[in-house]
Formats: structure tokens, C-alpha cells, sequence
């Protein structure tokens, strides 16, 4: 048995896409409807990695409709996702941190491309 590292966002379901948000989270069923999603710890990470994701230029602004890049507030984001990890630390289902260490993965390895 090898002790190596895999990428958690590789983890994909039956359809071969990433599956890195619980199965049965409950915040993200009245999203059709309008309603703003529950407060959890899956849905404030996703909207900071959401955020990271906008200011890495990966997706356009939801207000501007634009892609741009600004890498200092991208690390800013991608830090209190970092503390954010460090301050839950044990204190998160399996679930939670699958997706904690899958986004900040992603996240950094889009980082480091784009500040190259």
C-alpha cells in the first residue's frame, strides 16, 4: 500500500464529473425556486470559490459579464479558504472536508498558472 496523495477533486460520480459536493445537502434543493440557498459550510465555500474563480478570470462576473484576472484579490480569497481549513480542522463531516481540500487544490494550481 503507497501513502500517495490524490487530487480529492478527482473523485467523480457515475457520469465521469467531479463529484465534490454531498450528495444530499439539502441548501442547494430550493435553488430553482429562487430562494437563497441555507447558509452552510458547503455553500460559503462554494461562494468564495466562486469568487476566486471571477477574479482568476475563469468565469465571468455575474455583474459585468466579463472575465478578468486580479491575482491579489484571488490569493486573498484563496487564504481565508486556507484559514478557513486550518480553523475547522477536525471539526468538519467527511463530506466537508472533501470539498474544503478539493476546492483549495483547484484554486491553487489555477493560481499558480495564472501568476506564471
Amino acid at each position: 500500500m503507497t501513502d500517495e496523495k490524490k487530487n480529492p477533486a478527482e473523485e467523480q460520480d457515475a457520469t465521469g464529473t467531479e463529484n465534490i459536493m454531498p450528495e444530499n445537502d439539502e441548501a442547494w434543493q430550493d435553488e430553482a425556486s429562487g430562494i437563497m440557498p441555507k447558509v452552510t459550510f458547503t455553500t460559503f465555500t462554494m461562494s468564495l470559490a466562486s469568487s476566486a474563480l471571477v477574479h482568476l478570470g475563469e468565469v465571468p462576473d455575474p455583474d459585468k459579464g466579463q472575465t478578468g484576472v486580479n491575482l491579489l484579490m484571488a490569493k486573498h480569497t484563496i487564504d481565508i479558504l486556507t484559514m478557513l481549513e486550518d480553523k475547522t480542522r477536525d471539526n468538519l463531516d467527511e463530506a466537508e472536508e472533501r470539498l474544503i481540500k478539493a476546492l483549495l487544490y483547484e484554486l491553487r494550481m489555477k493560481y499558480v498558472l495564472k501568476a506564471k
